[in-house]
């Protein structure tokens, strides 16, 4: 057993000052059989400790229902078998660039803007989750003989809101959880956030990039004393669909990560290893100084330029970060791990089987659901996926424009069966076909979920078509809404739709490959014809991909392919995918 404490200058372990050298692994974006492999890479570079959060919806996919919660468990588990220390943050709000910073949908839905408050509806819902995620992190703290060393309030609250009752509250329940080490709270290094995101008696640390010196004195000014930590240092970035791809230079990083330990702090490297945003769990940011523009979507990818990349391999990164926490490390560092198995060599499938996509949502889809105004995702109960919106035009009419107000995401149109055009929300929530429709006309709106929001002011709201369709000046009314739920492709389910051969004209639909594998291991997979959806390989989501680029390829995890056949399930959503699904060796 050990004791860890907050000193007036230090953290203290077993009464001795020690310094965090601290990196963000996330445990939900790597295959779990290669959490001791990114562990060992962590320790290679010189940290000591783990930074996790932990994402609510994953977990919870409706109110009282639970997946796997016990998997940060046994991730702890592997963090003190490694020989390190750990960092908790369960939100339950954790932005992390994932889908709807970590809230479920079916919360954030009939709340809104009520979340992060001290609303009772929002409170009691966070206070079931905590109660039942929360033992596992109580049981393995460091005064019981685990790793866990902090756990944190809430996540950059002062970014966000301004209801310290709320913050106070969270505090409260986590001790009433059993949480006996430090607590925290992390925000940028300014006034603003730092007033609305501490909670008196509570460690407070900042988030930054670059400027160590002046981001502690802003903190110093509301912190006089308790050691210094920079809880994320950002060492690069993620990148949206359809942006360039974000680097930052490997000795510019050294340089800022060398000034945050020159003022005696301590450090939480974000991201040391991103991994991957598998099974379409990406979240969107809104454009802007104010976080409230253009909707633009997270890729699949979560490299964040880390020093560990995404399949991983140590970059320049690693070795310029390695250097300096050489110096700061108590003792010699510790070799490299040995690297998982790669793909032997390339191999290529062919995508010949096919089923049309109105098929595939009768086999795998919802319930259709019926509404006078089209039902948002959050009212038919759909995370991540699709929903068709079925709607007449009556006539005879005149050709007028054809336009969705309050689009929130990507639809697809057809006219009478016939591609009309594409409606992005990229081009604002009011948006209109380019040639007029006339009446009568039946219009289908396949409209899929990018990603919800997971940091800003417009956080928690709702996906889909949130306000109508219309005709002209007139709403349409009369809806059939369905919906096509990524957690609806299950083996048993898949093996139910009437797959055909590829044909010439073949568009959006599910399409099946069986790839076979010699040497199995991690690799790239690319579709080389493909525009936009989602693939699956033995099952496993490795989740979005787009030719808007800049991720060319997805990540695809040696633990998921076999020796010799594997299923391959391609869900294309706008065009078609060619014949070929290609994969690399790293």
């Amino acid at each position: 057993m050990s004791t860890f404490a907050v000193g007036d200058e230090d953290f203290l372990l077993d009464g001795r000052p020690v310094r965090l050298l601290s990196g963000a692994l996330h445990y939900f974006r790597v295959h779990e059989e290669q959490w001791e492999h990114r562990l060992g890479m962590l320790r290679a570079m010189g940290l000591d400790c783990v930074e996790t959060y932990v994402p609510w919806n994953l977990y919870a996919p409706g109110p009282g229902r639970y997946g796997d919660v016990e998997a940060l468990g046994r991730f702890l588990d592997a963090v003190e078998r490694a020989g390190m220390l750990a960092i908790v943050r369960p939100g339950p709000y954790i932005c992390a660039e994932w889908e709807n910073g970590g809230l479920p949908h079916w919360l954030t839905g009939p709340l809104g803007r009520r979340v992060r408050t001290l609303d009772p509806e929002f409170l009691a819902a966070v206070e079931t989750w905590f109660r039942r995620l929360l033992p596992q992190v109580v049981e393995r703290q460091v005064d019981r003989g685990g790793p866990v060393v902090l756990v944190q309030v809430e996540n950059e609250y002062g970014s966000y809101g301004s209801d310290r009752g709320y913050l106070e509250w969270l505090e409260k329940l986590l001790r009433e959880c059993g949480v006996s080490v430090p607590l925290f709270t992390s925000d940028g290094p300014e006034d603003h956030m730092l007033t609305g995101g501490s909670v008196p008696g509570v460690l407070a640390t900042a988030n930054f990039g670059s400027g160590a010196r002046e981001g502690f004195a802003v903190l110093r000014r509301h912190q006089p004393s308790g050691p210094l930590m920079c809880m994320e240092f950002w060492c690069g970035w993620f990148d949206h669909w359809g942006t360039e791809h974000a680097v930052r230079d490997a000795a510019d990083a050294a340089a800022a990560l060398r000034e945050i330990l020159e003022c005696g702090a301590s450090v939480n490297v974000y991201m040391a290893h991103g991994g991957t945003n598998f099974g379409g769990w990406a979240g969107a940011n809104r454009t802007g100084d104010l976080h409230d523009g253009a909707l633009r979507p997270t890729v699949t990818s979560y490299d964040y330029d880390a020093p560990v990349d995404e399949a991983g391999r140590p970059t320049e990164k690693f070795w310029r970060f390695r250097e300096v926490l050489a110096e700061y490390a108590e003792g010699p560092l510790l070799e490299l791990p040995a690297p998982p198995a790669r793909l032997a060599a390339p191999v290529r499938g062919v995508l010949g089987e096919w089923a049309p996509l109105g098929e595939v949502l009768e086999v795998l889809g919802d319930e259709e659901s019926r509404a006078p105004m089209p039902p948002t995702f959050e009212e038919l109960g759909v995370d991540r996926g699709l929903v068709r919106y079925r709607v007449e035009v009556l006539g005879p009419r005149q050709p007028y424009p054809l336009g969705v107000t309050g689009l929130r995401d990507r639809a697809t149109v057809y006219v009478d069966g016939v591609l009309a055009g594409v409606l992005d929300a990229a081009d604002g929530e009011d948006v209109t076909l380019a040639e007029p429709v006339a009446g009568p006309a039946a219009v289908d709106l396949w409209v899929e979920s990018l990603g919800r929001v997971n940091y800003g002011p417009r956080l928690a709201e709702s996906k889909g078509i949130t306000g109508g369709v219309r005709h002209e000046r007139q709403y349409l009314h009369g809806f059939r809404a369905q919906g096509l739920r990524l957690d609806a492709f299950e083996a048993d389910a898949v093996a139910k739709v009437p797959f055909g051969p590829v044909a010439a004209e073949a568009g959006p639909g599910l399409y099946r490959a069986v790839v076979v594998v010699a040497g199995a291991g991690d690799a790239w997979l690319r579709l080389p014809g493909g525009v936009r959806g989602f693939v699956w390989v033995n099952g496993f989501c490795l989740g979005r991909y787009w030719n808007a680029g800049p991720q060319e390829s997805l990540f695809l995890p040696g633990p998921v392919l076999r020796e010799g056949a594997n299923e391959v399930w391609v869900l294309e959503l706008e065009g078609g995918t060619g014949t070929d699904v290609v994969l690399d060796v790293l």
